[in-house]
């Protein structure tokens, strides 16, 4: 005999309304309740239809995913596998699928996006990423669709809930740990300018430079692909320079791993040559030698935070316009005082 939602209703001696209520997760339900009703259902052997459920609220329970094009995105960076759990764990507390666009430009991401929205497929979307003039943003904007954005947005940031770092703040402190060990040819290895956590982690560097009195360099900062070889290439063009850096902060720990790689190549060691502070903290410490000192940005909290936001405006209509994810700095050892250097030198 098929168990039905009335017969755990009977059961748990609540309204069918209140099971329904319980298997969507509303909040206006108390946790006791849905303790109980939840066991209820395990106990008889109940299982919702979703699919039934979704057509009768025309809901697909279903969150669309836009990543950035990926010639600009690296599929190997570990960035994307943590981001991607946290938003999985999110979505599927409350019983929602993850669907995720595809496309190798930023025109063929877009027409997938409009695809999901006016087709139906998708009953919100979140931006991965967040960048200047960006036209899916401002597309769904336009369309008052449901959508969080992982990163502070550009533009309108009153008005659009968004989940991200303080990228400002987490970038200064990076800086000043260099600065605090003695160096003051300080470079900046980051992805495209046109991200909005780049220009901020930029803006933070800056900021500690002109704290601290150091003159910025132009020459100091590079921005390219976010991947390894992105790494590989600013480590290469640095070392170029008549006076090269003594210390660099890099905005990615997969990128780190490229200029890492590309300086022992050259013959230069890290940290006894350059000291190096990077960002994601994504990388188990031994694929690293040294292993890197790293800004730990919390990912998986990013991705579950995002997921949660979005069903929140899904449910109630609303939700708060920006969440800041809270980060640390994890010292290990790519990074070395130059004041040590010289007081050894003393003796």
């Amino acid at each position: 005999m098929t168990i039905t939602i009335k017969d755990v209703a009977q059961r748990a001696n609540v309204a069918p309304s209140t099971v329904s209520r319980v298997i969507s997760n509303d909040p206006r339900i108390s946790e006791k309740t849905k303790v109980r009703v939840r066991n209820i259902m395990q106990m008889l052997g109940y299982h919702p239809n979703f699919i039934a459920r979704s057509l009768a609220k025309r809901s697909t329970r279903i969150i669309g995913l836009v990543l950035p094009s990926s010639s600009n995105f690296s599929y190997q960076n570990l960035f994307f596998p943590a981001i991607l759990q946290g938003l999985s764990e999110g979505a599927q507390e409350n019983h929602y699928s993850l669907l995720l666009s595809t496309g190798k430009t930023e025109d063929e991401i877009y027409e997938e996006v409009v695809k999901m929205v006016q087709g139906g497929m998708v009953d919100g979307v979140i931006l991965l990423y967040s960048r200047i003039s960006d036209h899916i943003l401002n597309y769904l904007r336009d369309r008052a669709f449901p959508f969080v954005s992982i990163g502070k947005p550009y533009d309108f940031i009153e008005e659009i809930t968004y989940v991200d770092n303080d990228n400002i703040l987490a970038s200064e402190q990076a800086t000043d740990y260099l600065i605090q060990l003695g160096h003051e040819k300080i470079g900046f290895i980051a992805d495209d300018i046109n991200f909005v956590k780049t220009l901020d982690r930029l803006f933070g560097y800056e900021c500690a430079l002109k704290r601290a009195g150091i003159v910025l360099s132009k020459e100091y900062t590079l921005h390219e692909e976010f991947s390894h070889e992105g790494g590989q290439a600013a480590a290469k063009k640095l070392l170029s320079i008549a006076e090269p850096p003594t210390a660099l902060v890099v905005s990615d720990d997969f990128m780190a791993l490229g200029v890492v790689h590309s300086l022992r190549e050259m013959g230069v060691r890290t940290p006894e040559d350059i000291s190096i502070v990077s960002f994601n903290q994504v990388l188990f410490p031994e694929l690293s030698l040294p292993a890197l000192s790293s800004v730990d940005i919390n990912i998986f909290d990013l991705g579950y935070q995002a997921a949660k936001s979005i069903i929140q405006k899904l449910q109630t209509g609303d939700a708060p316009a920006g969440s800041i994810i809270p980060h640390h700095f994890v010292e290990r050892h790519s990074c070395k005082s130059i004041k040590q250097a010289v007081i050894a030198l003393t003796y």
